[in-house]
């Protein structure tokens, strides 16, 4: 049996902060994981060189259930972001492991292939709803048959999800937290028009995504559900925070448009009573975020009893090789619904070789054995770490709001 003989945290920055846990095995094989929380990179670090890699050595790389367990009850301190993403790194890395020693690409270990491919979408956005449907026209003429759709605000200087850069967004930006104002009836005057506008120039035939990021009320978000409801969308994500997950009930009361939410989430209580009572339609908890692939297979199963699709977040604070993992991941469930897909840039790439390709609008996590991801140590010594962080928001009366 391979017995864990070593494990080490890897922190890097090309382009934005990444930490990555990398686990060696007596019979010489290594696997990796993603450990990466925007923000707080450091705070998972440590967490994993201070308190977990030392219960790890001299383990059995290949009893994932039981070292899941152990880390998860043995802390005592159970769930919050920090220890569910070192969780999942652990996690990661030892299925990756496993799928090396078996000699097949993970996804066959979790079941075999469930489909072809992976649907994803892409992120059009705009300072205008004009600008945002030229970006939307692009990925469309690029394959890709799901588009998320986030436009300016007329009256707001920056809004959540429009960036300079059209192809790659990072919120996190700078060395002390941003600001910027927010105005829920401006937004809620300007949202229904762009899905408006969207379907005119884009047609039925393309799904249309748009995100909320957590700035509305319930009964604010079904009145936005209801005014898009015309429009069609494949859902309206992150519409309220979910920390009372009965708020939803509330939308649901009001709206038929399709609800998703979960990117925050990091545990299966955190969405019990959403799927419970159905008051999501999309789960969309990641693998480093949620405790890895064991925990997330948990939440897809419940999800599958209750007709809740998964729709994973997949923005660039996932490193690569939390993709390929929720890639596989998603291969292998019955009740998937769509992957988000930001593409890294190229020094990322770079960073972390893989095996993942894009065409015809999907992804497929390729068949090289295990993840079919690693990590180039020499390239990522070239981008130390970075303190960077996520802005925050304030209502124009100078007031907190969700970001």
């Amino acid at each position: 049996m391979p017995k864990i003989t070593a494990a080490r945290v890897i922190v890097t920055c090309p382009g934005r902060n990444f930490v990555t846990l990398k686990i060696e095995t007596s019979d010489g094989v290594h696997g990796v994981g993603d450990a990466t929380l925007n923000g707080r990179e450091l705070a998972v670090a440590s967490y994993l060189t201070d308190h977990v890699i030392p219960c790890l050595i001299g383990r059995d790389a290949h009893n994932i259930e039981d070292i899941w367990q152990y880390l998860y009850k043995g802390a005592y301190w159970r769930r919050g972001p920090v220890t569910m993403a070192a969780i999942a790194a652990v996690d990661m890395a030892l299925w990756d492991i496993k799928a090396k020693i078996a000699g097949l690409p993970l996804y066959q270990l979790l079941g075999g292939a469930c489909r072809t491919g992976v649907m994803v979408y892409g992120h059009a956005n705009g300072a205008t709803v004009e600008e945002t449907l030229e970006n939307a026209q692009a990925y469309a003429e690029k394959g890709y048959k799901a588009i998320r759709l986030q436009s300016g605000v007329p009256g707001l200087k920056g809004v959540y999800g429009v960036s300079k850069d059209k192809f790659f967004y990072e919120p996190a930006d700078g060395d002390l937290p941003t600001e910027s104002l927010w105005s829920t009836e401006k937004y809620l005057r300007s949202a229904p028009g762009l899905f408006e506008a969207a379907r005119d120039k884009l047609g039925w035939d393309l799904h249309l995504l748009h995100d909320v990021h957590h700035r509305l009320t319930p009964i604010e978000a079904g009145r936005l559900g209801k005014d898009l409801e015309p429009y069609r969308p494949f859902w309206m994500e992150d519409a309220v925070p979910a920390e009372n997950q009965a708020s939803f009930r509330i939308i649901r009361q009001h709206t038929t448009t399709p609800l998703a939410v979960g990117e925050i989430f990091n545990s299966i209580w955190d969405c019990k009573q959403l799927i419970e009572e159905q008051l999501i339609d999309y789960i969309r908890a990641t693998v480093v975020h949620a405790g890895g692939i064991t925990h997330l297979r948990k939440i897809a199963s419940f999800a599958d009893l209750h007709h809740v699709r998964t729709g994973c977040h997949g923005a660039t604070d996932l490193s690569p090789v939390c993709m390929a993992a929720a890639l596989h991941f998603d291969m292998s469930i019955p009740n998937f619904g769509i992957q988000e897909y930001m593409r890294h840039t190229e020094a990322t790439d770079e960073v972390f070789p893989h095996a993942y390709n894009f065409h015809d609008g999907m992804l497929h996590p390729g068949d090289t054995i295990g993840l079919g991801v690693d990590i180039n140590e020499t390239e990522a010594a070239k981008y130390p770490y970075k303190r960077a962080y996520l802005p925050i928001a304030r209502r124009e009366d100078g007031s907190m709001h969700d970001w």
